[in-house]
């Protein structure tokens, strides 16, 4: 393989963006570019800034963990759920490093939780533009990044508190790293993007490495240099994954379980079984131990059905797959077309395999896991367009163009009807500007400058104008707990959960959760645009309630103990004092053992029991001690309401 076929030093059929390329510099630095690139980041930052704390505190879970390590930095070091560092949250914690520092500068507010993500979502669009433009010039930046701004689910993380916000932005830096190291064969670079990776393993775990494919491809193929050498430096690249990633997994190993808070999600106080079972191998075969839906023995997962048209369908389809068959289309074109075929292996095998796996997987999936297809989506759909568009002398390179954007227009009005009620004359605008923008594109060597132009807005009209709609609503619906979903609702979509539509696998969670007395305080309160939105959120609890925890707190290391992280949580961020959740995120953790509670509630540690927790353990082979540590308070305590909320006070 030679240089042509990667470097910007040489630009395909037109300016590329090499510093050293004359044409490149004046194509880069074109009077229309920095403007057009200001109004990108200004409109990204006001969509995912809008309105932004009507979301309260978004996905409570995480935001306990946030205001917990903006009081200790041990919490914050272990992503725990409380400052006392009973259980960690049951992810990485490189998400909560950057809440949890917000939230130390400038106080636990709404904003201090929510506002970075924003941040980071215009990172990443400003980032996505930067890798594009590259090699295929701003107006391919700017496609990309305007894509991955208007994707719907990407407005919706860009603008919620989970760990997804991140690992795009990590993921996007790796692929930086790769271009730059396909340049020039630089380990340096290719260093730079494993260790990217590997900070994104320490964000959300191994849903990090299904771009190591991708990336260890293109290199293999594209490199400027001998197979020897290539080999090595890969060898280089995923030592830097591993050091990235492994030193905070070494040090949590080898910290003796009684100095270090309980590994949560794990059944063994292990962060390698939760790396490799719970949120690992389990993801991909539905064995998920403590999980509330799971059972991968049942047809097609636990979670749904499985297949090829799993992320097109209902409500998951209106997430991300807007311009999914264009990039898929694009993908192809470009390996035909282009002279940059690195870049289209690259961005085609991220998408290509996080299509595959999240399709086929039986373990957990929720609808916003898609915002991993969304910078590879913008990214195919900016380069393909340029590169289709230089060749237009081409005719079947303008054919492929235009039926892209034919595609495009058709499969949007399929998603936008889907809800008949949202705006019925955009899916006919759609449509129609679809094909104006089609036939323009196939007629543009007879046009003249004007109606080109014209042309192409009715074209992108076409294909962003439903997205675009879509995320506008996501922005102005407010949206809380751990399961959401952006845009509107679709009749039959329920947030993710696809057990029948609506519910886990035989309607209902195991243990009976979910229930409006299950959830003390008013059962599930919460917001969610779309499907079941405020599923699994925290409670609000009283006035009195929260004057009640605080009384007397610093006698306590947990001025209270609930089943379960999302139930704990609201007491938690009400009060700004730890409180412990037990049992995890969904209460079937062996954690605390019944022994432990007792001896805790001895030393006089725990102020009150939250009675009337939801889930209690008992889903698809969790623990059940959370169970057994609510029948021990109920046969031994007095139970009291305060407000709507029984406690059950165990220093008496």
């Amino acid at each position: 393989m030679t240089t042509t076929l990667t470097s910007p030093a040489a630009p395909e059929a037109g300016p590329g963006t090499d510093p050293g390329n004359p044409a490149a510099r004046t194509a880069g630095s074109a009077v229309w570019v920095r403007p057009a690139l200001g109004l990108l980041l200004l409109a990204t930052g006001a969509l995912y800034l809008w309105n932004l704390s009507a979301s309260g505190w978004g996905n409570a879970f995480y935001a306990a963990a946030a205001q917990a390590g903006g009081e200790s930095w041990k919490a914050w070091f272990f992503g725990s759920s409380d400052a006392s560092n009973f259980i960690t949250v049951d992810k990485t914690p490189a998400a909560l490093w950057v809440t949890g520092l917000s939230v130390r500068i400038f106080g636990l507010s709404s904003w201090s939780v929510l506002a970075p993500q924003a941040l980071i979502g215009v990172g990443t669009v400003g980032l996505l533009y930067l890798t594009v433009k590259r090699w295929h010039g701003p107006a391919a930046g700017l496609l990309a990044g305007a894509v991955l701004a208007t994707t719907p689910v990407a407005a919706l993380m860009f603008r919620f508190n989970n760990p997804d916000a991140l690992l795009m932005l990590l993921l996007v830096a790796g692929v930086y790293g790769m271009l730059r190291a396909l340049e020039r064969g630089s380990t340096w670079w290719l260093v730079f993007a494993g260790g990217a990776i590997g900070f994104g393993f320490l964000t959300k775990m191994l849903q990090a490495l299904l771009v190591v494919p991708a990336f260890g491809l293109a290199y293999l193929l594209f490199a400027p240099t001998g197979w020897g050498r290539r080999l090595a430096q890969l060898l280089a690249a995923g030592a830097a994954v591993i050091v990235s990633a492994g030193w905070w997994v070494a040090i949590v190993s080898l910290t003796p379980a009684s100095w270090r808070p309980y590994v949560g999600g794990s059944q063994n106080n292990s962060i390698l079984e939760l790396t490799l079972g719970y949120n690992g191998f389990g993801r991909l075969t539905g064995n998920e131990t403590g999980s509330v839906g799971g059972g991968g023995g049942r047809a097609g997962g636990g979670w749904g059905e499985t297949g090829w048209s799993r992320l097109l369908d209902g409500q998951t389809g209106g997430q991300a797959s807007w311009l999914l068959p264009a990039a898929l289309i694009l993908t192809v074109a470009g390996l035909i077309w282009s002279t940059r075929k690195a870049a289209y292996v690259l961005w085609g095998g991220w998408l290509v395999t996080t299509v595959v796996v999240f399709s086929y997987m039986r373990g957990i999936f929720h609808d916003y896991y898609t915002v991993a297809l969304a910078p590879a989506i913008g990214a195919l759909a900016g380069m393909g367009a340029a590169t289709l568009w230089r060749r237009r002398s081409d005719l079947y390179a303008l054919l492929v163009l235009g039926g892209t954007v034919a595609v495009s227009a058709i499969w949007s009005y399929i998603l936008l009807e889907r809800n008949g009620d949202f705006h019925p004359w955009l899916r006919v605008a759609v449509l129609a500007t679809g094909a104006f923008g089609a036939a323009g594109i196939l007629l543009s060597q007879q046009l003249g400058r004007g109606p080109r132009l014209a042309a192409g807005i009715l074209a992108l009209f076409a294909v962003l104008g439903g997205p675009a709609a879509y995320s506008l609503n996501t922005a102005a619906t407010p949206h809380t707990g751990s399961i959401v979903t952006a845009g509107p609702a679709i009749a039959g979509g329920m947030g993710g959960f696809r057990g029948g539509r609506g519910a886990p696998p035989g309607g209902a969670f195991p243990g009976g959760g979910f229930t409006g007395g299950g959830f003390p305080g008013g059962g599930f309160t919460g917001r969610g645009g779309g499907g079941m939105g405020g599923l699994l959120n925290a409670t609000t609890p009283s006035a009195e309630v929260v004057s009640a925890l605080r009384q007397d707190s610093s006698k306590y290391a947990w001025v209270a103990a609930a089943v379960g992280s999302n139930n704990a949580s609201g007491y938690q961020l009400a009060t700004e004092l730890p409180v412990m959740a037990i049992g995890g995120f969904n209460g079937s953790d062996p954690a605390p053992s019944l022994a432990q509670f007792q001896q805790y509630v001895q030393q006089g540690k725990i102020h009150y029991f939250i009675g009337g927790s939801g889930l209690g353990g008992r889903g698809n082979g969790g623990s059940r001690v959370s169970a057994e540590i609510a029948a021990w308070v109920e046969a031994n305590y007095t139970a009291q309401t305060i407000g709507n909320t029984t406690l059950y006070d165990l220093t008496v």
